[in-house]
């Protein structure tokens, strides 16, 4: 399966994708830690998935390989509104998606904003949601926030915030490392927490009708599984699947459970 490198200008700003498969369209939007990128985030992911869809993986404004020229505003609504003109671009009029952590946000941004564009919703850890029970900020946000202050980014501050995303951090390779960490090092590399937050859960969500799944990581330590629950109760058409064991990443730590569930669940009528 080719994965290599498409490039396309998205209404100024040169962005990196890439789209492997046929068939309906999936969206698959990446987390905002330090180094993230479509393809370090589903790197396991992909080739099973497009193995009956197309799939197309896109580097958000300031992440991987994309330029970091992003509208003002909140980061959600600036990262959806990025995310319909890049469907725009390459001229995909619907799709699902599946988002983790601000890819989550993010979907369900360009759901609110544009809600018959969008099919279904896998959304993992999703950022924005207000927790329950577990004070915020977690730590693992805190270490998220603190990674471009002090003296700048480093692999010691990375490496404090991938431990927080997994559950078992043997998961956690040094070339991953390596990659987060260039990325996170880029001049024009965005920061999320220096951009205005929007709290999703005040959002109407409960005119979201998309069938949605919900995924969740029992151990996250950045987004409170208590989160999960915020969006189960509002969203009408939701369900929810936890992993135990897991972190933040359940497309990473639980690759295979992971795309065998997203699969069935894009693939039922």
């Amino acid at each position: 399966m080719d994965l290599s490198d498409k490039f396309i200008d998205v209404g100024g700003t040169r962005t990196r994708y890439h789209d492997v498969g046929q068939g309906e369209p999936t969206i698959l939007i990446h987390g905002g830690g330090p180094g993230a990128s479509g393809l370090s985030n589903y790197r396991k992911n992909v080739e099973p998935l497009a193995a009956s869809r197309r799939v197309i993986v896109v580097d958000l404004p300031g992440f991987g390989e994309t330029e970091g020229k992003l509208q003002d505003g909140p980061i959600f609504a600036a990262m959806g509104e990025f995310v319909r003109n890049f469907m725009d671009a390459i001229g995909v009029q619907k799709a699902s998606f599946v988002g983790n952590s601000l890819g989550g946000a993010t979907s369900l941004m360009v759901a609110l904003e544009a809600p018959e564009r969008v099919n279904r919703l896998v959304l993992m850890g999703t950022g924005g949601s207000q927790a329950i029970f577990t004070p915020m900020p977690t730590e693992g946000l805190r270490r998220m926030a603190m990674f471009h202050g002090g003296d700048g980014p480093s692999m010691q501050k990375l490496k404090g915030v991938i431990e927080l995303l997994v559950f078992d951090s043997k998961s956690i390779t040094d070339a991953l490392l390596e990659e987060r960490l260039k990325a996170a090092m880029r001049k024009d590399a965005i920061d999320i927490f220096r951009r205005p937050p929007l709290d999703i859960w005040r959002e109407n969500l409960a005119g979201l009708k998309h069938r949605t799944l919900i995924v969740w990581g029992r151990d996250d330590r950045v987004v409170p599984l208590d989160s999960a629950f915020i969006l189960l109760k509002t969203m009408p058409n939701a369900e929810l699947h936890v992993y135990p064991k897991c972190g933040h990443w359940a497309q990473w730590e639980k690759a295979d459970e992971f795309n065998a569930l997203v699969a069935d669940f894009l693939d039922r009528p």
